[in-house]
């Protein structure tokens, strides 16, 4: 999302102030100065990005060389816009693309911006017209949009079965890379008693959301501060003996930590590094512009047995193996963090025998 608020809530100035900035139309941003009168080339538009990474577009934007030109006084206030859009993706998308529509009217006049979020599909590919043609999103000047190719179409089938494919080896990978760290240490992984995890990934991954020479300027802007190591498509932080944080060129962010040597969790660190890791993926995301759902998981492996130290009180871990996954989009971790870090790690919590009066 490009707003640091949900769209329900944004004002005729959020959306100028954002112009003022002057982000060129991309992979995931479009500009319009007015609702199309071609209804098939302005579906074509957002079925493109929901088949891609999904996107938003502002309506009552003149743009120039792909960027948005001053003034930003908006357009005159049309009452039926919002219907005309979902009468639009109806009539002309299959199957229909579900998209969130703010009209941002301006108080002082009658006139307004229109934002429209697309997120990015699980139900590709959506088709256009009577042709039935797929297209995704180039971010291209010339041709923002173009009909997918045959080759291409593995990536829309099947419920984004490539890309899934794709987010399990990224993870695969993010977990080897805790595991060669620990060998560093002289660890074997297989006898480290006790492993916890925080992963967030897009759910759907198809292509880089940013150069991984990049990632280190990326890194500075979170106040990532420390030595990374560097990894395939990423970067690696150390952020204590048994800790490591990940992120890399495909949005995944990977914490990873080992229970103490003597076996104790500790658990106040766990909990204020994974609202960290929450923290730094609500950032993260915002800065890649990416808007699109993430798959969470929460991971504790081979922890039955060990105790837990919360202050001068001990429990015992009574599962084995705890796993929570959840959807969740970067828009929540920006607008809602406190929140859904609280119900995440009280849902851990309950997992990890804590009573509620220790929570």
């Amino acid at each position: 999302m490009f707003f640091q608020k949900p769209i329900n809530q944004l004002t005729f100035e959020d959306v100028r102030n954002f112009l003022k900035q002057g982000l060129p139309e991309n992979t995931m941003l479009d500009y319009k100065l007015l609702l199309p009168k071609n209804n098939e080339k302005f579906a074509k538009t957002i079925a493109a990005f929901a088949n891609s990474l999904g996107g938003t577009i502002i309506i009552g934007v003149k743009d120039e060389h792909d960027k948005p030109k001053p003034p930003f006084n908006g357009v005159q206030v049309n009452t039926k816009i919002r219907g005309q859009i979902e009468s639009i993706i109806q009539n002309y998308i299959d199957p229909v693309v579900f998209v969130d529509i703010a009209t941002c009217k301006n108080p002082k006049n009658n006139n307004m911006f229109v934002v429209i979020n697309i997120p990015q599909s699980n139900l590709t590919p959506h088709l256009v017209g009577h042709l039935k043609r797929a297209y995704v999103r180039t971010g291209q000047a010339s041709r923002p949009e173009t009909i997918v190719h045959p080759n291409n179409l593995p990536w829309l089938l099947d419920n984004r079965r490539k890309s899934n494919n794709l987010r399990h080896i990224l993870n695969d990978k993010g977990e080897a890379h805790f595991d060669n760290y620990l060998r560093s240490l002289n660890k074997d992984p297989a006898e480290v008693r006790g492993i916890c995890s925080l992963l967030l990934t897009p759910m759907y991954p198809q292509e880089p959301l940013i150069e991984y020479k990049n990632l280190p300027s990326v890194a500075r802007k979170l106040n990532l501060n420390g030595n990374f190591n560097t990894v395939q498509d990423g970067l690696i932080l150390q952020l204590s003996k048994q800790s490591t944080l990940e992120i890399n060129s495909y949005g995944l962010i990977l914490y990873k930590s080992a229970l103490e040597k003597d076996g104790v969790f500790d658990y106040k660190r766990f909990t204020e590094e994974a609202a960290s890791t929450l923290k730094i993926a609500a950032d993260f995301y915002r800065e890649l512009g990416f808007i699109s759902p993430l798959l969470m998981r929460i991971k504790l492996a081979k922890v039955r047995g060990a105790n837990i130290k919360i202050g001068t009180v001990k429990k015992r871990v009574v599962e084995d193996y705890i796993r929570l996954e959840k959807q969740v989009y970067p828009l929540t971790l920006q607008t809602e963090l406190a929140p859904f870090a609280r119900g995440i790690l009280e849902e851990v919590s309950w997992a990890l025998n804590l009573m509620p009066d220790y929570l």
